[in-house]
């Protein structure tokens, strides 16, 4: 049993390493969870002024079983992902090394990087309320008020044990406690209009067709719709909807993070820390917001004309580790309320 495993974990050391040319100085070999096309634009901005050649693969799930599996002859160099959940799991399984640069440090904020210097954050996107033009007046709200009866059957979101919403209902344990959250969420799940499902565009579609009025989301997905030219409908959802930034009168807006991570074996190591020091910087991070219709981290970089267009976010500070830390809880009380059967009252 052990010889199989050995010779499968060559087997797929062998054909990842066959992934990319032969190691050169002049190379950055990164393993992303982001779409290809979102990154190459920030990667060509690198090469340009770097003159470092950029190998991306794309991986959509099992980042950190793969380096595992290559072990001290993984080709990764740098990490790109989404969500601290993926981010902290890197740094729990094993796969990140930790950075200790000014530059990189000088640019993101404590509160979006790891203490220890194993990830940092590069953009932000807020878990926010999609509300519909037509038949919501409300232009403020908070995460609390969604468990008010008043929206009773007009509430709709996707899968409560999506990390997105996990991360929501984490900060919610993490600004009120455990008790005060499990009774949030069994009244958000009561003001469901139906069993939760589907994405964050489907949220936005059933706004435009009126079977729900507020849903939960993420901000970048409304720029994506808006300028969605191969599925133009989405333009009509897109449309249909106001943005409101939850809680911009107190603590402010929950938010999650796109971020990176130098891999532990990294056989690029100054390459790799020459691309997280350029997506750090000022170009990059207005290449990177406006191509993926997030928030930049460097304080005083601008987003896109598109997000300015949703209004002034103002993020929660709490650090993300902290948030990070009841992501277990906050997945046990999805569970405990029976969140995903929708309403039952």
């Amino acid at each position: 049993m052990h010889k199989t495993a050995s010779i499968s974990s060559l087997a797929a050391t062998l054909a990842l390493l066959g992934a990319f040319p032969a190691l050169a100085d002049g190379e950055v070999n990164i393993y992303s969870y982001r779409q290809p096309e979102l990154i190459q634009p920030l990667l060509d901005a690198f090469t340009k002024e770097t003159g470092i050649k950029t190998n991306v693969l794309f991986l959509d799930k099992g980042l950190v079983e793969r380096m595992t599996a290559e072990g001290e002859n993984s080709p990764a160099d740098v990490i790109l992902t989404v969500d601290i959940a993926r981010l902290t799991e890197a740094k729990d399984g094993g796969v990140t090394q930790a950075v200790t640069d000014d530059i990189i440090n000088k640019d993101i904020p404590a509160n979006f990087r790891d203490p220890e210097g194993n990830w940092f954050g590069l953009t932000t996107r807020g878990r926010v309320v999609y509300a519909s033009k037509e038949r919501v007046k409300e232009t403020a709200i908070t995460y609390e008020e969604l468990a008010d009866p008043k929206w009773k059957g007009k509430i709709c979101m996707r899968d409560g044990q999506h990390s997105y919403n996990i991360g929501l209902i984490a900060s919610m344990i993490a600004h009120h406690g455990a008790d005060y959250t499990e009774k949030w969420l069994t009244g958000l799940k009561n003001n469901l209009v139906t069993k939760p499902n589907g994405s964050d565009r489907s949220q936005a579609k059933a706004i435009f067709a009126g079977e729900c009025d507020l849903a939960i989301a993420n901000t970048y997905y409304v720029g994506v719709m808006m300028t969605n030219d191969k599925e133009p409908e989405q333009k009509d959802w897109a449309n249909s909807l106001r943005v409101i930034f939850p809680n911009a009168a107190d603590r402010g807006t929950h938010v999650n993070i796109s971020g990176m991570a130098m891999a532990k074996n990294a056989p690029n190591k100054d390459n790799a820390l020459r691309l997280m020091q350029f997506l750090s910087e000022g170009e990059a991070q207005k290449i990177y917001a406006e191509q993926v219709f997030e928030y930049p981290v460097l304080p005083g970089a601008e987003p896109s004309a598109i997000v300015k267009g949703y209004g002034e976010i103002k993020p929660d500070p709490l650090p993300l580790i902290e948030i990070a830390k009841n992501r277990k809880q906050a997945s046990e009380l999805v569970d405990k309320v029976g969140f995903n059967e929708g309403a039952t009252e």
